[in-house]
């Protein structure tokens, strides 16, 4: 849920406000690796103090939500781990809603998320996230396998990002390695985080969308899935930005950085 602003502003205030919660992402929003994004360590308390609602959204399959947290933390953020809602979060949910035993391609740390293996049952999906180390010949033809041992057995890609922002440039995303077990299996991956509604509906936790924001860095999975919620959309020109790029429709606001994105989202609830 969205956990309650430490701000100080009244009731009357607060129901005055049009934008009440902002869904934050985090690498290349509010920081990229180890580096916050300029000035966004305090204009997170600024929005904090507004009055605003925020939770932390991320497709980062990389890292657990106890990694993520320890970083943010140890870069000065101040939140609670439970301000995080991840597209991991999100598939564990689902891995264990449809009572999967699945063969996993992620990273060691992500792997903490999940349910233990059950070794009295055969696999019967594939869950894919990002994994640099993991994506080689012999791992994805073990998931291809699984997935043809059975026409039933389920495809569930974390998320398919095209690419993420690393501190020397672009790097490749999950997503090329799961179109590939799509085209080799025949099989439609079930995309667990943005930009689809799944997700979504999960971090907003039965808020209007229509009083949140979204705040991020990519154009088609922040922006165009939060706005295709209701939501109004903040794409920021840090992490993997591209000005080629044109999401449709456009978004709300097009700033140069959070900061910029905060100090947006207080003069829209005061004017």
């Amino acid at each position: 849920m969205f956990l309650l602003s430490r701000g100080t502003r009244s009731f009357q205030q607060l129901r005055k406000m049009s934008i009440k919660g902002a869904l934050i992402d985090l690498s290349g929003t509010l920081h990229v690796e180890d580096e916050p994004t300029p000035n966004a360590v305090e204009a997170l308390k600024r929005l904090r103090d507004s009055g605003v609602l925020v939770k932390f959204v991320t497709n980062t399959t990389k890292d657990s939500k106890a990694t993520l947290h320890e970083r943010l933390c140890r870069i000065g953020f101040q939140l609670d781990a439970s301000e995080i809602y991840s597209s991991l979060s999100a598939a564990v949910s689902y891995v264990e809603n449809e009572r999967l035993n699945p063969y996993y391609i992620l990273s060691e740390d992500a792997r903490q998320d999940f349910p233990p293996e059950d070794t009295r049952r055969y696999k019967d999906s594939v869950v894919i996230g990002l994994a640099p180390k993991a994506f080689n010949y012999d791992q994805l033809n073990e998931a291809f396998n699984v997935l043809l041992e059975n026409k039933n057995h389920k495809l569930i890609a974390v998320h398919q990002g095209k690419y993420y922002k690393r501190a020397e440039g672009l790097a490749l995303g999950p997503g090329c390695f799961v179109k590939g077990l799509e085209f080799a299996t025949g099989r439609t991956a079930k995309v667990i985080g943005k930009p689809n509604p799944y997700f979504f509906e999960g971090a907003l936790d039965g808020r209007d969308p229509a009083s949140c924001v979204m705040i991020g860095d990519d154009a088609n999975d922040d922006i165009v899935g939060a706005m295709s919620m209701g939501m109004q959309g903040i794409l920021v020109k840090t992490g993997k930005y591209l000005p080629d790029v044109k999401p449709s429709p456009p978004p709300t606001a097009l700033l140069e950085n959070f900061a910029e994105a905060v100090d947006w989202i207080i003069q829209k609830n005061q004017s």
